[in-house]
């Protein structure tokens, strides 16, 4: 195991009482859809639930499937404002993931989509269970890990995302459920295109 010097993590950024009262206006208020989505044609369960939450005109695809955007809800409004307080960044988009229980989880993946940018920095929130966050070096195969209770804060730098792979893997110990929030900075699609096309 090795430690990762390109991830800070803040516990209980939250404290107990807040995070499960936030915990629980997610899972009981906020509307969750259907988890299958499609990808090349074919049909595909997520395991997990997921919504996608952005300021106007700010798209996304995740594994090259278009999420559909909608509006920020006042509770999601006012973490992101607590948030970019405490980090001094600003962000504009956030994506929000349920895992019902220990069977939901994240595959081996890097937030790295051209949407992002090219120093994609990333802010997690974790609320509810207790679940544990993996990572892989690209090159090297050295693997950590860390534990993120309720009330977290995890901040992914960019070279994170340039030299690591991420999971949140299956966990039949846990039976509850755990929402994470990971707000974001994604480039507008009219600028990214003149920066593709100025690269080409």
């Amino acid at each position: 195991m090795v430690n990762c010097p390109d991830i800070e993590v803040i516990e209980d950024f939250f404290d107990a009482a807040e995070s499960e009262r936030i915990y629980r206006c997610l899972l009981n208020e906020h509307q969750w859809p259907d988890n299958r989505y499609i990808v090349a044609g074919r049909q595909f369960i997520l395991p997990r639930l997921q919504t996608w939450h952005a300021d106007p005109g700010i798209r996304y695809s995740y594994s090259s499937n278009l999420l559909q955007t909608r509006l920020w809800t006042p509770l999601l409004s006012g973490i992101r404002v607590q948030v970019e307080s405490y980090l001094n960044v600003s962000f504009n988009s956030v994506l929000v993931n349920l895992y019902r229980n220990g069977d939901d989880h994240v595959g081996w993946h890097a937030d790295n989509e051209q949407e992002l940018g090219d120093q994609p920095f990333i802010a997690s929130l974790t609320f509810g269970a207790e679940r544990r966050f993996a990572f892989r070096h690209k090159k090297t195969s050295e693997q950590g890990s860390v534990s993120l209770r309720s009330g977290t804060l995890l901040i992914m730098q960019p070279a994170f995302q340039h030299h690591w792979l991420h999971s949140l893997p299956i966990d039949q110990n846990v039976a509850e459920g755990r929402i994470n929030l990971t707000f974001r900075k994604v480039v507008p699609a009219p600028l990214l295109k003149s920066k593709i096309k100025a690269k080409g």
